[in-house]
C-alpha cells in the first residue's frame, strides 16, 4: 500500500496553497474518484476555516457518494502527493467530475447511495470553538471507500467563508 494526501488546492510550488470558497449552499470542497479497479483506505481528514461561517455555523462531511460533483477544477497528478518518497503516482481518477475540488460552485448531481465517515458542526459563537478539525481513525475503523465510488468533503454553510481542506489515505 501506498499513502497520499490530497488537499483542496493545487499543489504548491512558488505559490502557496490557497483555501477555497465553502459559499452559502452546500458545496462539494473535495472529491476523490476511484477507479474501477482500486479502492482506498482512509486514514485521517480535516479542515481549516478563515473564520467561523456567520450567525448560523455550518456543518462539513467526508462521505462516500455513487454520483461525483462535476465543474470542480481537476486535480493533477502532482496533486495527490505521496508521503514518502519514492511512491508511484495515485491510481486515483483525475477530471472535473472525477478527482478535484471546487473553486467555483460545482453542481452536486442526484445522490441516490451515500456512507457518511465523518462530520463535524461548527457553531456559531464566534471564538467559542477553534475553527480548525483533525480526525484520525485506528487501524481497525478505517473505512473503506469502494471501487467506482466517489470520496467527498462537503461544506454547508450560510455565509461564506474559505476552508482548506485535506484527506490523507492509502490505496
Amino acid at each position: 500500500m501506498h499513502r497520499y494526501r490530497v488537499y483542496n488546492a493545487a499543489a504548491p510550488t512558488t505559490a502557496a496553497m490557497v483555501a477555497q470558497s465553502t459559499g452559502t449552499a452546500t458545496k462539494t470542497m473535495l472529491q476523490i474518484a476511484t477507479p474501477s479497479t482500486r479502492m482506498i483506505q482512509l486514514i485521517s481528514w480535516g479542515y481549516t476555516l478563515t473564520a467561523v461561517p456567520g450567525s448560523t455555523g455550518g456543518l462539513l462531511e467526508l462521505m462516500e457518494t455513487d454520483v461525483g460533483a462535476t465543474g470542480l477544477t481537476a486535480h493533477v497528478a502532482a496533486g495527490i502527493q505521496p508521503l514518502w518518497p519514492g511512491i508511484p503516482a495515485s491510481l486515483m481518477t483525475l477530471g472535473t467530475g472525477a478527482t478535484g475540488y471546487a473553486t467555483g460552485t460545482p453542481t452536486e448531481g442526484s445522490i441516490t447511495a451515500s456512507r457518511t465517515f465523518d462530520a463535524d458542526e461548527i457553531p456559531p459563537t464566534a471564538g467559542a470553538v477553534p475553527i480548525d478539525y483533525d480526525y484520525q481513525w485506528m487501524p481497525d475503523e478505517r473505512p473503506i471507500v469502494n471501487i467506482s465510488k466517489f470520496l467527498r468533503v462537503r461544506a454547508t454553510f450560510a455565509a461564506a467563508v474559505s476552508a482548506l481542506v485535506w484527506v490523507c489515505f492509502d490505496e
